[in-house]
């Protein structure tokens, strides 16, 4: 009787462990000529998603573990036109619908509750191109070393934190810095180390948190939207050429630092503000319901 017990116990918690386990898959791409920039198109439905710089030779690596393995990634890659076309896309083909995926989020106990998790490693060597369309999750950008001309996150329900582990900068003016979200929260420190001509960050409820270093070396157009949530701003020293225009309604409370000279019509400017400077940072901070804070 004891035997028959243990037997039952052990083929239940085998029968939980294979039931939990998880797949792991990986694509890289191995040439490493022919081409000048790498365009990655990654789409992925409900996942945590982590890029950062790795030392390779080759210009990109995804590690991948998931834990339904009935829904299988594709992936594929090509060189035309001097341009290396990367794709990986991982949709969902259940009867889940979006709805359902956003109130899980809602009311989910754990916060890692996101089903798999991808890992992108990127290398100094290459141009990068980078478009992600990620339905729900969580994500970490770790921008430091690496070379980007654009980047674009597009999201239903995601945390998105963009920063630099290290001090370097990307080591070309990026065209356009890209983050829009249905629901959660925007986070990019050392916003000044994109040297991106454009950042359009986006978020209908949720909050957005922005962070310059002192370190600016171009000018920039920012566009900061929330329509109902927060928006933090941390500025460098007001000897930097910053003009902040304000689009807010009666139910945003917002906070301003007294170093902002009023020049009217709800726009702000630091002390060392100058129309001419090719480093001027020109922003739109646009909040309907929530609260506006700059320090």
């Amino acid at each position: 009787m004891l035997r028959n017990l243990c037997l039952l116990f052990l083929v239940f918690f085998g029968g939980v462990s294979l039931s939990k386990a998880q797949l792991i898959k990986e694509f890289k791409v191995t040439q490493t000529k022919g081409f000048e920039l790498v365009a990655l198109e990654f789409t992925s439905y409900k996942s945590t998603t982590n890029l950062k710089k790795i030392r390779s030779s080759e210009p990109l690596f995804i590690h991948g573990h998931l834990e339904k393995t009935n829904i299988l990634p594709v992936f594929s890659n090509s060189v035309a036109n001097n341009v290396l076309s990367a794709s990986l896309v991982h949709k969902n083909v259940e009867s889940e619908n979006l709805g359902k995926s956003i109130t899980s989020k809602l009311f989910s106990s754990s916060s890692t509750d996101f089903d798999h998790t991808w890992d992108l490693g990127l290398t100094t060597n290459y141009l990068y191109h980078l478009d992600f369309n990620l339905g729900m999750g969580k994500s970490d950008f770790d921008l430091a070393t690496l070379t980007i001309n654009q980047l674009k996150i597009r999201s239903a329900s995601a945390d998105v934190f963009i920063h630099y582990s290290s001090e370097n900068p990307n080591q070309v003016q990026m065209d356009t810095l890209l983050v829009t979200l249905n629901m959660g929260t925007v986070t990019l420190d050392k916003v000044n180390y994109t040297n991106a001509k454009q950042i359009i960050i986006e978020v209908n409820y949720g909050k957005i948190d922005l962070e310059f270093s002192d370190e600016m070396s171009n000018g920039s157009q920012i566009i900061a939207a929330v329509g109902a949530g927060t928006l933090n701003l941390n500025l460098p020293s007001d000897s930097y050429p910053i003009k902040i225009k304000m689009k807010t309604t009666p139910m945003c409370r917002a906070s301003l630092p007294k170093y902002l000279k009023s020049m009217g019509d709800n726009v702000y400017v630091t002390r060392g503000y100058k129309e001419s400077d090719p480093k001027r940072i020109e922003m739109t901070i646009d909040v309907s319901v929530g609260s506006v804070t700059i320090d």
